[in-house]
């Protein structure tokens, strides 16, 4: 068994924790009972009344027949009050507005976690834009603006091995190509994505700096199509004059320092 800060790990719980990661990890592709207890090595009796328990609290839902499963509203209502309760998000959102009502651009801000970028909010494009990034949704670091934004802000012996899921064609899969995109990055002040995380899309990523290293980051996404040399140099003058006054709002100290 685990420890945390010289705590064990409750092995209920983590298991609990692990089903609902799994089953948020498969979208709209529900799971059967035993791939769950297959995938997470546990006793097919031991999940069924697993499941049973978190369906009879919302956090897992089944189908009529009660053989396929995923997860349930509670997820949702969690979620929610997790984007409601934080103060960086509370803090930022005005600014997405302004910035997508300058551009007429999909707006994102997202936040490291872990080897992702978690999607927290996001503000559409005036026209139509296929993204896959929605609020609560994942993507790589390596592959997308913010990501590669946030990572720019970390010592290189931080970055994981590789080699790395391409997405795209144009994905950076190596270690060492990865490292000098960073290092351009760095030089430059702002990400640029051309078409790694979706193919037709480039994004714009400004790391903010009111943590050390910065955990958040903002972006600006835009179709190819719509791409002139002069729109990138508006997106990125509104973009870093976005970014200044995010930073520049935000008072240190009074409110918790989560980690």
């Amino acid at each position: 068994m685990s420890e945390t800060a010289g705590v064990r790990e409750v092995k209920s719980a983590a298991r609990t924790v692990e089903l609902l990661e799994l089953l948020a990890a498969r979208g709209d592709r529900p799971a059967r009972l035993q791939e769950l207890a297959d995938e997470l090595v546990v006793p097919r009796s031991s999940m069924y009344a697993l499941l049973q328990t978190l369906i009879t609290r919302g956090w897992v839902r089944t189908d009529t027949t009660g053989s396929l499963y995923g997860v349930g509203i509670r997820t949702l209502l969690t979620g929610t009050s997790y984007l409601d309760s934080d103060p960086r998000v509370r803090l930022v959102r005005p600014y997405l507005d302004e910035a997508s009502e300058a551009l007429g651009e999909t707006i994102h801000l997202g936040r490291l976690d872990g080897p992702d970028v978690a999607y927290l909010a996001t503000r559409e494009s005036h026209e139509y834009l296929r993204t896959i990034n929605r609020v609560g949704r994942r993507l790589p670091a390596h592959a997308g603006a913010l990501g590669k934004a946030l990572l720019a802000e970390r010592p290189a012996e931080d970055l994981p091995e590789g080699p790395y899921e391409p997405l795209t064609p144009n994905s950076r899969t190596t270690r060492e190509s990865l490292t000098a995109d960073l290092a351009e990055i760095r030089a430059r002040g702002y990400a640029i994505d051309r078409e790694e995380a979706v193919l037709g899309i480039i994004g714009f990523g400004f790391a903010l700096r009111y943590d050390t290293p910065p955990q958040d980051a903002i972006s600006c996404s835009v179709a190819v199509t719509r791409l002139t040399p002069d729109h990138e140099a508006e997106i990125v003058t509104v973009m870093r004059e976005i970014r200044a006054r995010i930073e520049s709002a935000t008072a240190p100290g009074g409110t918790a320092n989560w980690r």
